[in-house]
């Protein structure tokens, strides 16, 4: 499946409509969704790895609460 992204001011929001784990291409960091300038110019490609819900007994560490919160406040939606 193709990765969605979504440009928001200066920021690009990268995810899979399908629900799967995302790779940056440079950096090879995997993540459920990423959120980055835009002059960076990231690629992403989707996973085989499904993103863990709290079903599956994982949910979000709180680095990565944080960082959502930190998306949110920085497109003024607090």
């Amino acid at each position: 499946m193709p990765i969605v992204v979504e440009y928001e001011r200066d920021l690009v929001h990268h995810y899979s409509d399908a629900g799967y784990m995302i790779r940056n291409t440079t950096t090879g960091g995997v993540y459920p969704d990423a959120w980055d300038l835009a002059e960076f110019n990231y690629e992403y490609v989707e996973t085989d790895e499904k993103i863990p819900t709290e079903e599956d007994g994982e949910s979000e560490s709180p680095e990565e609460r944080e960082y959502a919160e930190a998306g949110r406040i920085m497109l003024g939606d607090e």
